[in-house]
């Protein structure tokens, strides 16, 4: 039932309240009403009311952020869970190796949503968060991610592209995606920060089709593709086995 002026249901402005944290997780009260698109009283009502569940903390200097009660709840049930844990072995063999980060992601429509991440002081700049999402045509992980899905999901996608910044046409992309079919697996050097190169693996259910990627994000200089590549594909082969998808 809708019981606001502009016709949002409670549950409606709830959604929109947690779902306006960053992956850091933590907002000014003020910063949050302006993210959530709500009025600051009733963002301060109901962040009273869910701390009061749990479900967010309000912490001293007038900071909000997710409580424990929330994370409890999500990790409880979620389905990533599974492929957090059986990717997390292998993550940490190619981070021994490698020294650099290593991330794991999934598709979340037209976005890269970052669900684990590896990395160790000195490596290089990795901009993949957490929980944090990029769009596809950026990371290598999105593009290892919508290269093996099926031809119409690949196709609704392209009819919807737009890259706000005008760097990336429909046709390269479409170009890019067929390559990164062709070869098994994505590049992109530069493209995010200008010292970094991202490589991505799909990890493919038993149809071939990605139901998720691993990737890493290595200095420029990386001269090891060869040989990084087979590891991460082989990698990839062993969640896949252990989650019981291929």
């Amino acid at each position: 039932m809708a019981n606001s002026t502009s016709g949002d249901s409670v549950v409606d402005r709830i959604v929109r309240l947690i779902g306006a944290f960053p992956a850091d997780g933590a907002l000014s009260l003020s910063e949050l009403a302006r993210r959530a698109d709500l009025p600051l009283t009733s963002t301060h009502r109901l962040v009273g009311q869910l701390a009061g569940h749990g479900l967010l903390e309000a912490v001293p200097g007038g900071i909000v952020r997710p409580g424990l009660r929330l994370w409890e709840l999500v990790n409880r049930t979620s389905p990533t869970l599974l492929l957090r844990q059986a990717a997390m072995p292998f993550m940490e063999d190619i981070q021994q190796v490698l020294n650099q980060n290593v991330n794991l992601a999934v598709l979340d429509g037209w976005e890269t949503l970052f669900i684990e991440r590896l990395s160790r002081r000195g490596s290089v700049t990795n901009r993949a968060q957490v929980t944090g999402k990029m769009p596809v045509h950026i990371s290598s992980a999105g593009l290892a991610l919508m290269a093996h899905q099926d031809k119409a999901l690949q196709t609704q996608y392209l009819d919807n592209f737009y890259d706000a910044d005008s760097r990336v046409s429909t046709g390269c992309l479409r170009a890019l995606l067929g390559e990164t079919k062709h070869q098994g697996f994505a590049q992109l050097a530069g493209v995010v920060d200008a010292d970094t190169w991202g490589i991505a693996v799909p990890i493919l259910d038993s149809k071939q089709h990605a139901v998720a990627s691993l990737g890493v994000v290595v200095p420029l200089r990386e001269m090891r593709l060869q040989a990084l590549v087979p590891a991460m594909q082989t990698a990839a082969r062993g969640i896949a086995r252990d989650l019981g998808v291929s």
